[in-house]
């Protein structure tokens, strides 16, 4: 998970929103019909470079909608039982320092 955090952060930190869904997305996606607070955590994330690329494309609305789901999922930073926690705090202040 650790790479994929932090790769996540590095594409994000190059603007390049889309490839920083598509890499947390490869995690999220076998897993998403589980009722898990990292998984959901994960959901929120990938809404959260949704919206920077749908901001970076002109598309404000549509981008504080997603926005929107992100901070649904936030919360959950809080819950998880999980070794990567201080790694997924550390994403979310990486990503709210960019807004």
């Amino acid at each position: 998970m650790t790479k994929y955090l932090d790769e996540f952060r590095r594409c994000i930190g190059e603007q390049r929103y889309f490839d920083a869904h598509e890499i947390l997305e490869e995690v999220w996606f076998p897993r998403r019909f589980e009722n898990c607070d990292e998984v959901k955590l994960l959901k929120g994330f990938i809404n959260a470079a949704v919206s920077l690329e749908l901001a970076k494309r002109g598309k404000y609305l549509s981008s504080k909608k997603v926005w929107d789901n992100y901070l649904k999922y936030k919360p959950y930073l809080n819950k998880i039982d999980s070794p990567y926690k201080k790694q997924y705090q550390a994403t979310a202040i990486y990503i709210e320092n960019l807004i």
